[in-house]
């Protein structure tokens, strides 16, 4: 797990400079609008799209368009012509990929997944046939120096529902997604910042080097830059230096 959170970070770094804002906030406004439809309008009792106002916001999306957005989709017409869609398939070294998708047009969103796999070594699998090795989690992540006591830290975790706190560059607290705002809210209140997120955890992992792990992150980087494309998990483990070295060559 930790070889795809390493990059999740580094793609959190890149975004935060990345030229190309105008697409992010296009995922980010289908996004919204398609969790206010599914879940009403109010964040406190819709936990998909209080997560989504939490990525807006962390992307510095201006508060009218979130407003905007939201309010179009509990009206429930621009929102009526998304459609959510799992792809699933494999990348360099056999490496598991869960692709999730949100767009207005499935055939187009169904082709240009095809080829970028295509193109960078990898291949659209088959519903079910990579999932398996996938488990629904809710991570909530807690900046590392606001944690001075890490076991008591997990003491309260644990007692609040999670199921697991890993140290990492992060603290990442995991549970599963029905306890997600208890967990949050329990750490929030007592002085944490966090973030939290639905997520796929592998079960099992796959080491990747060399070029093949050039080959898969070119691969999970053209997967991320397609429109319709909304997250994409993968079970890869990369060693640290070789995962920075690779990502300042993006």
């Amino acid at each position: 797990m930790s070889g795809h959170n390493k990059w999740a970070n580094i793609k959190h770094r890149k975004a935060a400079q990345d030229a190309k804002r105008s697409k992010i906030f296009t995922k980010l406004i289908r996004e919204l609008t398609v969790a206010a439809k599914e879940g009403g309008p109010d964040p406190e009792s819709n936990p998909r799209l209080r997560t989504a106002i939490e990525k807006a916001k962390e992307a510095n999306m201006p508060k009218d368009k979130i407003e905007a957005s939201i309010k179009k989709g509990a009206g429930g017409t621009e929102a009526d012509s998304y459609v959510e869609i799992m792809y699933e398939g494999y990348g360099p070294a056999g490496v598991a990929i869960i692709m999730r998708a949100l767009t207005d047009n499935k055939n187009r969103a169904a082709q240009e997944v095809r080829h970028i796999l295509s193109k960078h070594g990898g291949s659209l699998a088959e519903s079910g046939a990579v999932a398996w090795n996938f488990e629904r989690k809710a991570m909530i992540i807690v900046p590392k120096n606001e944690v001075a006591d890490l076991d008591e830290f997990m003491m309260v975790a644990l007692d609040a529902g999670a199921e697991d706190v890993i140290e990492d560059e992060n603290i990442q607290v995991i549970a599963s997604p029905d306890d997600m705002v208890k967990v949050r809210d329990t750490l929030k209140d007592m002085g944490y910042s966090v973030k939290a997120t639905l997520t796929y955890i592998p079960k099992t992992t796959v080491k990747v080097v060399g070029s093949d792990a050039e080959k898969l992150l070119k691969l999970l980087d053209a997967l991320e830059d397609s429109d319709d494309i909304q997250e994409v998990f993968a079970n890869f483990e990369i060693d640290d230096e070789e995962m920075e070295r690779l990502a300042q060559n993006m």
